[in-house]
């Protein structure tokens, strides 16, 4: 009855967590069309501002989890590491693929993951698992609109970009279980692992104006300038949507295994559609209505299980 109840609240926790993450898309499409914003600048900012409201809520409300014990730290240093290049390459597969087809391919990451974490953690391989994971992939494709032949004009380097991002969320995932298992506080490592994330990505950043863009570095750094809604936008982008999806998933993963929880995650394009709908006014399509349909019954066919 214990197991039943966990795995409850951890259905109901990363759900709620994919619900709050759709919301990133719009925003950064938004920040991006209407700021053309490069994405390294913004998931720089991004970064920050969620290591910033991590800060400024543990220290009004708790600020014990403000502690993390020394032999933590090796691994919290990883662990932001990935969450850092998993930021970069997911901008530099978009750049090379398409939103679309990196959208797929970063959702490749629940088999991954599973794969990853049945060698790693030992973890039970059913068949149940692996028909959700291929529905859930069937339905990406359709809402990402990915079954487009044309959008698999990839080249080499975009199929490398794809293939690391979805490998670097299924990494991520199994760091986020490690943390678990060594009782680190989820709210205390989304904290470290954005702040050791933003550290890498302003290093990243400086290294795209030397050998990719050759520009003055930090020339693009306060790319917003005296832009109050742009700011705006993007603060609330990190304190918000990201922040609590992201501190929210790690939480989920306290309750279920990291596959399971990256299951749930792969929602994320349908809710993403339907707050685009909502206030984007974009008309969801017959195809995107339909993987939606596949990703819920995936997950309705894990959650059954599991129960």
């Amino acid at each position: 009855m214990q197991t039943t109840s966990r795995s409850s609240q951890g259905f109901v926790i990363a759900l709620t967590a994919t619900v709050i993450w759709s919301t990133t898309g719009p925003l950064i499409g938004y920040l991006s069309k209407t700021y053309s914003l490069p994405s390294l600048i913004l998931a720089f900012w991004r970064d920050l501002f969620v290591s910033f409201g991590m800060f400024v809520g543990l220290l009004v409300f708790s600020r014990a989890r403000f502690l993390l014990e020394r032999k933590h730290w090796g691994f919290m240093i990883l662990y932001g590491l990935t969450l850092g290049i998993f930021n970069s390459i997911w901008t530099f597969s978009v750049q090379y693929n398409g939103a679309a087809v990196a959208t797929v391919m970063a959702f490749s990451s629940p088999a991954m993951t599973a794969l990853l974490s049945r060698i790693v953690l030992k973890e039970r391989f059913s068949s149940i698992k692996i028909f959700s994971i291929t529905l859930s992939f069937a339905g990406i494709v359709f809402v990402s609109g990915a079954y487009d032949p044309a959008a698999w004009n990839l080249n080499p380097l975009g199929i490398l970009f794809g293939l690391l991002s979805g490998l670097m969320f299924a990494i991520y995932n199994l760091e986020g279980k490690h943390a678990s298992d060594t009782h680190i506080d989820s709210w205390t490592a989304v904290l470290y692992s954005f702040a050791c994330a933003t550290f890498f990505l302003f290093f990243f950043t400086i290294g795209s104006d030397i050998f990719i863009t050759h520009k003055p570095i930090f020339s693009d750094l306060m790319w917003l300038g005296s832009s109050v809604s742009g700011w705006g936008i993007l603060f609330f982008l990190g304190v918000i949507p990201t922040l609590g999806g992201f501190g929210l998933y790690t939480l989920s993963i306290r309750y279920l295994s990291p596959t399971v929880s990256n299951l749930i995650a792969t929602l994320e394009p349908a809710f993403t559609a339907v707050w685009a709908y909502l206030f984007l006014s974009e008309i969801l399509t017959s195809m995107q209505l339909a993987g939606s349909a596949l990703l819920l019954f995936g997950v309705i066919l894990l959650r059954v299980r599991e129960g």
